[in-house]
Parts: C-alpha cells; sequence; structure tokens
C-alpha cells in the first residue's frame, strides 16, 4: 500500500522524489529516468549513490535499448543532497535490505519507500549473461515506475 503525500506539500505543482542505492550506477539511474519519461511534468526527479562510482557501462547500453540515453550521466552523492537541505515528497530506496539503512534521514515531511532491487555488482556469467540480468531488473524497475505513477495519479 502507497502511503501519499499531503498535496499541500507539494512545491510548483510538482512531486519531488529522490531514488538512492549504494553507488548511484545502475538502479537508482534507472528508477530516475523512468520516472522522468513516465511520470512527465508532475515529478521532478534526483538519483543519488551512498558510494557513488560511475554508471555501470552494461546499464548505459540495456537504457540505449529503450531509447533513454545515460552516456553522460554523472553520480552523485546523496549525503551532499542532505547537507545541502534538499525536499523530497518521497525519497525511495532501490537497493538492497542491508545496505538501505545506512541512507540519510532527510528532513520531514516525506514518505520513505523500500524498493528492494538485486545489485547489478553481484550479477555473475559471461557479459552476455549480465546483460540478461540487467534488462531483466530494468524492466522490473519501468514495472514499479509505471504501478509508482499509477497510485500518484489515483490519489
Amino acid at each position: 500500500m502507497l502511503q501519499f503525500i499531503d498535496t499541500n506539500m507539494v512545491q510548483n505543482n510538482k512531486i519531488k522524489v529522490l531514488f538512492v542505492c549504494t553507488h548511484n550506477s545502475s538502479r537508482s539511474q534507472m528508477a530516475e529516468e523512468y520516472l522522468k519519461k513516465i511520470g512527465g511534468d508532475r515529478f521532478e526527479v534526483e538519483s543519488a549513490g551512498l558510494e557513488p562510482t560511475s554508471v555501470n557501462p552494461l546499464v548505459i547500453a540495456a537504457m540505449k535499448e529503450e531509447g533513454i540515453d545515460l552516456s553522460t550521466k554523472k553520480t552523485q552523492a546523496v549525503w551532499n543532497l542532505f547537507r545541502e537541505g534538499k525536499f523530497y515528497n518521497y525519497v525511495i530506496t532501490v537497493c538492497d535490505r542491508k545496505n538501505e539503512k545506512q541512507c540519510p534521514i532527510f528532513p520531514k515531511p516525506f514518505v520513505q519507500l523500500k524498493w528492494s532491487f538485486p545489485d547489478p555488482e553481484s550479477f555473475s556469467g559471461n557479459e552476455s549473461q549480465k546483460m540478461e540480468q540487467i534488462r531483466s531488473l530494468r524492466d522490473a524497475i519501468r514495472s514499479r515506475i509505471e504501478k509508482f505513477v499509477e497510485e500518484v495519479n489515483r490519489s
């Protein structure tokens, strides 16, 4: 069941969403781009990581298949956003359960959602096998974003 935000807390008629994962290299990047694409102008979206690295090349390739270019995307640290005092209506962790506890607490009010997705860094096999696993992850994230947008639109 999705918790909903108080519509009086929405600034500029946009719902602010932050996706957080471990490295901001895969899951949060995909979620950010899908919400921008599927949610349209209703959302203001960012993503960040606990220990940012760079965007995974296989994720770049998988998203390119969907018409989304991540080749120039930069990663960012969630702690920098926290220090800047950024405000979000939703903070959504997309990392696995063991790492989500490391996420900072942002100034409230916001709704925190926890969507556990596997870390592509843990995928095994050759490049083709890893690519198939990333496509499956990508599709699961897109499906979850579609459901999120439907739920928010109904509220």
